[in-house]
C-alpha cells in the first residue's frame, strides 16, 4: 500500500456510486438538523438512537436518558496511555443500572506505542458479557499539544491492526472503528479493515455522500444534541438497521455481513424517492397554511433538536472539548 501524508482528497468515483443510486427524485420536506440531501434517509428515518459521553457531559440522570428513548450509549474511557475519562466508572454503572446496552471506546493518540495503549484501555473498561463492542476512535488530531506526529496511511493502519486485534483478543468481541471525514478518507477509503464496523460522523449529510459505498454501522449525525437527564449539549448516534437488526445485533455483536447496513438505507431511500414533495411555498398571505409535510414533521416520535450545524462540519476531525486531551 502506498504511503499518503494525512490530507482530505475527494472520495473515489466508486464510492459515489451509492450516493448515485440513492438519489432520485428527491423526497419530502426539510430536516429540522439541516441535512441537505432530501433524496436521502434522515437520521429521523432510523428507528434506534443513542449518544456518546464523555466527562464533558457532566453528571448524568441515567434514568432520565433512558426514558427518553436513547437505545445506546458510548461511554469514553481512556486516551493514549496514561488518560481516563474521570467520569467513566459513573456513566458505566449508571448506563448499566439504566439498563441502556453501553460499550467504551479509547481515542488513540497516535505519539504512544499501541500495545501500552491497549494495556491502558483494558486497565479501565471492564469485560463484561452483555456490555457493546470495544469501540477504537482514529481521528486526526493536528491540534495536538504533545504529539506531532505525521501520519502515513501504512503507519496509521500498522498500528490500528495491532489495537483492534489486541481489542477483539481481551474482550472477546469485533471492535467497532469511530472515524471521521477526514481520516476517512486519507487512511481507510482504499479499503482497509473493511471486516470491522465503522461508525462514521457525518453531521450535515448521509453517510453515503461522504463514505461512498462502506457500510456503516453506527452514524453520528449530531454534535449538539439535547437529551433529557444531560444538562449539556450532547453527541447523538444512529443504528444502521431496524429494530429487528438491533436486537439481532445486541444478540450476536460480531456478525461480519458487510452488505446487511446498505439493504434498509436502499429501502428507506426509495421510501424517500417516492414520497410526494410539499406544495411549493405561496406568495404571502395574512395567515399562511403550515405544509403538511412540515405538519407530520412536528409529530414525528424521533426526539429531534434543531441544532445549528457548521456547513463544513463533516469535513473536520471531530476534535471537540470531549475528544482530545493531549
Amino acid at each position: 500500500m502506498n504511503v499518503k501524508s494525512f490530507f482530505p482528497r475527494a472520495l473515489m468515483s466508486a464510492a459515489f456510486a451509492l450516493a448515485a443510486s440513492l438519489s432520485g427524485c428527491g423526497g419530502g420536506g426539510g430536516d429540522p438538523l439541516g441535512f441537505v440531501d432530501n433524496s436521502l434517509p434522515h437520521p429521523r428515518d432510523y428507528p434506534i438512537h443513542g449518544i456518546d459521553v464523555s466527562k464533558f457531559q457532566g453528571d448524568i440522570d441515567w434514568n432520565a436518558v433512558a426514558n427518553s428513548g436513547v437505545k445506546f450509549a458510548w461511554i469514553k474511557a481512556t486516551e493514549g496511555g496514561d488518560r481516563a475519562d474521570e467520569r467513566f466508572q459513573a456513566n458505566w454503572t449508571g448506563a448499566k443500572a439504566a439498563n441502556i446496552p453501553h460499550g467504551a471506546y479509547h481515542f488513540v493518540y497516535w505519539c504512544r506505542p499501541p500495545l501500552e495503549e491497549m494495556t491502558w484501555f483494558e486497565q479501565n473498561a471492564p469485560v463484561e458479557n452483555d456490555a457493546l463492542p470495544p469501540v477504537l476512535d482514529v481521528e486526526a488530531t493536528p491540534t495536538s499539544k504533545t504529539c506531532h506526529l505525521h501520519l502515513t496511511q501504512d503507519g496509521a493502519i500498522a498500528d490500528m491492526k495491532v489495537m483492534l486485534e489486541e481489542m477483539e483478543r481481551h474482550y472477546g468481541k469485533r471492535p467497532i472503528i469511530y472515524t471521521t471525514v477526514d481520516f476517512y478518507e486519507a487512511i481507510l477509503a482504499d479499503g482497509a479493515f473493511m471486516d470491522y464496523p465503522i461508525w462514521v460522523r457525518s453531521t450535515k449529510h448521509h453517510p453515503s455522500v461522504k463514505y461512498g459505498s462502506r457500510p456503516w454501522h453506527f452514524w453520528q449525525y449530531q454534535s449538539d444534541g439535547s437529551i433529557a437527564g444531560i444538562r449539556t449539549h450532547v453527541d447523538r448516534d444512529a443504528f444502521f438497521g431496524t429494530r429487528d437488526q438491533w436486537e439481532a445485533f445486541l444478540r450476536e455483536p460480531n456478525g461480519r455481513n458487510p452488505g446487511a447496513p446498505q439493504v434498509f438505507t436502499q429501502q428507506l431511500a426509495t421510501a424517500h424517492a417516492q414520497a410526494p414533495r410539499p406544495a411549493e411555498a405561496q406568495p404571502a398571505e395574512p395567515e399562511p397554511l403550515e405544509p403538511a409535510a412540515l405538519q407530520a414533521a412536528a409529530h414525528e416520535p424521533v426526539d429531534r433538536q434543531p441544532g445549528a450545524q457548521q456547513e463544513n462540519d463533516e469535513q473536520a476531525s471531530a476534535q471537540q472539548p470531549d475528544k482530545q486531551q493531549q
